[in-house]
């Protein structure tokens, strides 16, 4: 994997050799952080990595993060997470070449400030947000 210009937003993870469909393609890490100091961290900066874990923890990406942090929303994704035993692993949900772009669906509640969506696929509901 390497980190590069992304057309989504910033900077983005690209792969750098191809991954199968269902496998295990990096975990999420960083400071695991508490409710108080995931609402403290997401009001002093402009730009957040955070992750939550659990209804107490979050996972700050921005300190001692994996590079799973740089990784953009898309509302048709390359890759899920899945939390096992209190670790976040981003999975391959299809086949992914060269070069493409990692992806994961970010799924922001709905009950939050919405977010524009910048994927630009052709499955993009102009959100990051869930809908429903």
């Amino acid at each position: 994997m390497r980190l590069a210009k992304s057309k989504i937003h910033r900077w983005g993870v690209f792969a750098t050799e191809f991954i199968p469909a269902r496998r295990k393609v990096i975990e999420y890490t960083g400071e695991k952080i508490n409710r108080r100091e995931t609402k403290r961290r997401a009001n002093e900066r402009e730009f957040t990595y955070l992750f939550t874990l659990d209804p107490y923890w979050t996972i700050d990406g921005a300190v001692g993060g994996s590079g799973a942090e740089y990784i953009n929303h898309s509302c048709d994704p390359n890759l899920i997470s899945k939390i096992v035993k209190g670790h976040i692993l981003y999975v391959s949900l299809r086949d992914i070449q060269p070069g493409e772009e990692l992806t994961i669906d970010y799924r922001f509640d709905k009950k939050v400030e919405r977010v524009v969506c910048k994927c630009r696929t052709s499955k993009c509901r102009g959100t990051i947000n869930v809908m429903a």
